[in-house]
């Protein structure tokens, strides 16, 4: 009796949404992955990363078409959230693995129904994790956190309706001020660049466990350039003051799978200086500054009462030859997993299933969906 095991398909195919350059699998990823799985690239997926199809051939892969890809992938790779022009193809998926960031409580709930309709297991990366620790979030975090803080210097000068004013140190005048809502690890990123350049640096952040780390880690990460960058409680009145003063603000709150708070109000973006810049790095959670609505990489502002708005949610597909490997790092050991069918057995890895046998598995995207009827809560 023949026992060997047929290998899964594994697809990855290539990124649709406005100016995302990364990809699910780099071809040293398919070097690790072709031992225990057939490989399927759509062609020219790589490219916006650096990679041709060839390295992906040499690497073991065949190029095929976005198509075939669906149809035979077992499991499917990708990067972003399938947009709704990719939503026919989902049939192609039925009874099978979707590997990506989701995002479900912040997007159209259409896409939920498209996989609950066509039971499709859904793994979303950005609730995947090890010690407690959102281990596929964290790489592109620490990249957005970077990039927000790059896009503000930006945007903050007159020719987009800035203050006029630069993030760089200057000999005798006062640093501008940034103010960072969350001390995760967007906010730590986001701090660490700021008070890098020169800023003044406030992070608002609940009292907690995250709270309590704060000190120690820019203590350790900034050095003296720690003294630049000051930890406040938030509460709603410190939020007004600080934001009110701020040069900056960077809204960079989540909760694990829902969708974010509004902690910055109406009230609060009214009373901000004129040409301050306010950028939602949480929109791909729903953002957590109100008027916060996702702009794209070609068109990543808009103004309210001469305040800029920049909430782009695919900030590192602009920095793809670094947010690429760093990403691909982070979720191919759970694939290696999945593709040796041992992934179950990591509780960790249980966690970023948001979707299977036609259920929402995940409480926190189930409520945030106002879907709790579709909540199976013994998965």
């Amino acid at each position: 009796m023949n026992t060997t095991r047929k290998k899964p398909v594994v697809s990855c195919i290539k990124e649709i949404k406005n100016n995302e350059n990364r990809v699910g699998l780099t071809p040293k990823g398919v070097q690790q992955l072709r031992k225990y799985a057939t490989i399927l690239i759509e062609k020219g997926a790589g490219k916006g990363s650096g990679f041709s199809d060839e390295d992906y051939e040499k690497a073991g892969a065949t190029i095929t078409t976005k198509t075939n890809c669906f149809k035979e992938a077992d499991i499917l790779v990708k990067v972003k959230e399938p947009l709704p022009s990719e939503y026919k193809y989902l049939k192609y998926l039925k009874g099978k693995k979707l590997y990506t960031y989701l995002h479900l409580a912040a997007v159209d709930k259409q896409l939920t129904k498209e996989l609950l309709k066509h039971n499709i297991t859904a793994i979303g990366y950005e609730t995947i994790e090890h010690k407690g620790e959102l281990v596929a979030l964290k790489p592109m975090s620490e990249v957005a956190g970077i990039l927000a803080i790059q896009y503000a210097a930006q945007f903050l000068q007159k020719k987009y309706g800035g203050r006029g004013v630069t993030l760089g140190q200057i000999d005798n005048v006062d640093p501008a001020l940034v103010v960072i809502i969350g001390g995760g690890t967007v906010g730590r990123w986001a701090a660490k660049t700021a008070a890098g350049m020169g800023c003044k640096v406030v992070v608002i952040q609940r009292k907690g466990k995250t709270f309590n780390e704060l000190h120690s880690f820019f203590k350790k990460s900034l050095g003296p350039l720690a003294e630049q960058v000051r930890i406040v409680e938030s509460t709603p009145l410190r939020t007004a003051s600080w934001t009110k003063r701020a040069d900056v603000v960077i809204g960079s709150v989540l909760i694990r799978g829902a969708k974010a708070p509004k902690l910055v109000t109406k009230q609060m973006v009214e009373h901000m200086q004129e040409g301050s810049v306010l950028v939602d790095v949480a929109i791909d959670q729903g953002g957590c500054i109100w008027g916060s609505r996702p702009t794209t990489h070609d068109n990543p502002i808009y103004t309210y009462k001469k305040k800029i708005y920049c909430a782009v949610p695919n900030m590192p597909g602009q920095v793809p030859r670094q947010s690429t490997i760093a990403l691909t790092q982070a979720t191919l050991p759970y694939l290696l997993k999945m593709v040796k069918g041992t992934a179950y057995k990591d509780k960790g890895f249980m966690k970023g299933v948001q979707i299977a046998n036609g259920f929402i598995t995940h409480k926190e995207v189930a409520a945030s969906l106002n879907m709790m009827d579709k909540y199976l809560y013994d998965y």
